[in-house]
C-alpha cells in the first residue's frame, strides 16, 4: 500500500494518481489537486511534484503535515481546510512564495500556529478560521502584505492591535468569537469589522470633504481604542458552557456537510 493512504473507493494516492490529478488554472499555473479524496496521511510521494504552484489538500482527514511540505519551494497557494489538524510544522516558514494560506475548519490551536508563521513575508490571504484559537498569535502583525485574515468562530477574546494596522489590510473577518459585551470593547470590535467592506483608495484621489471625513473617523477610531485599552475587563461567557461553544458544536456537522459527495 502506497504511503500516502487510500482515497475514495479505496484507490491509493500513487505518484501516477497524483500526477494525473494536476491541471492547468485559467492563469497558466500548475495546480495539484487531491481534495475529497479520503486521504488520512499527507502523501509523501507528493513531494517528487514540488515543483507546482498551487496545492489543494482540503477536505480530506489528514492529522499531520510533515515538515518536508517545505520542499514546496514554488508554491503559492496553499489550502489545507477541513482535516483534522492540529498543529502547523515550523518548516512552513522556510516557503518564502507562499501568498494564500487556508487552514480552517481544523483543530488548530494557538499553541498549534508556530512562531515561523512571521518568516512569510509575502503572503497576502491567511484563514484560521472555525479553529480552537483562544488568542491570536502577534506574529502575523509582523506580515506587511496581508490583505485578508480570517479568524472567525474561534474562541478569541481579543484581537491584537498588530492585526488591525497592518498597513495593507482590508478585510478580517472575526465573526462569532466570544468578545466581551462592553462599551468600549464592541465599539472597537464593529471598527474592526467594517474592514470587511472597506474599499482603499489613495488620499489624492479624494476630494476635501472626504478627506475631512475620513479624518474624522481615523481621529474616533483612534479615540476608541485608546480608551478600550485603557479600560481591561475580563471576558464574561454567561451563557455559554465553553467559549464559543456553538460554533465547536456546529464544527464536525459542518465538516461531514462540506465533504459528502
Amino acid at each position: 500500500m502506497a504511503k500516502g493512504g487510500k482515497g475514495t473507493k479505496g484507490k491509493k494516492i500513487t505518484l501516477n494518481v497524483a500526477k494525473n490529478c494536476v491541471k492547468i488554472t485559467f492563469d497558466g499555473k500548475k495546480r495539484l489537486d487531491l481534495s475529497k479524496m479520503g486521504i488520512t496521511t499527507f502523501p509523501k510521494c507528493i513531494l517528487r511534484l514540488n515543483d507546482v504552484d498551487e496545492l489543494d489538500l482540503s477536505r480530506n482527514m489528514i492529522r499531520k503535515i510533515p515538515d518536508s511540505i517545505s520542499k514546496f519551494q514554488n508554491l503559492r497557494w496553499l489550502d489545507l481546510h477541513s482535516n483534522y489538524i492540529d498543529k502547523l510544522p515550523e518548516s512552513i516558514g522556510q516557503m518564502a512564495s507562499l501568498l494564500y494560506l487556508n487552514v480552517s475548519n481544523n483543530r488548530l490551536t494557538t499553541n498549534g500556529l508556530p512562531v515561523e508563521l512571521n518568516q512569510l513575508k509575502n503572503i497576502r490571504t491567511v484563514n484560521l478560521g472555525l479553529n480552537h484559537l483562544e488568542s491570536v498569535p502577534t506574529t502575523l502583525g509582523a506580515l506587511k502584505e496581508l490583505h485578508e485574515v480570517g479568524l472567525h468562530d474561534n474562541m478569541l477574546s481579543t484581537i491584537p492591535k498588530s492585526i488591525s494596522k497592518l498597513p495593507k489590510l482590508k478585510k478580517l473577518n472575526t465573526k462569532r468569537n466570544p468578545f466581551p459585551k462592553t462599551e468600549e470593547s464592541d465599539a472597537f470590535i464593529d471598527s474592526i469589522r467594517r474592514l470587511e467592506s472597506l474599499h482603499l483608495v489613495e488620499e489624492k484621489d479624494l476630494c476635501t470633504t472626504c478627506l475631512r471625513k475620513c479624518q474624522q473617523a481615523r481621529d474616533k477610531l483612534n479615540k476608541i481604542k485608546t480608551m478600550a485599552a485603557a479600560t481591561p475587563r475580563r471576558a464574561i461567557f454567561s451563557n455559554l458552557v465553553s467559549p464559543n461553544s456553538m460554533a465547536k458544536d456546529s464544527q464536525e456537522d459542518w465538516r461531514i456537510r462540506s465533504t459528502s459527495p
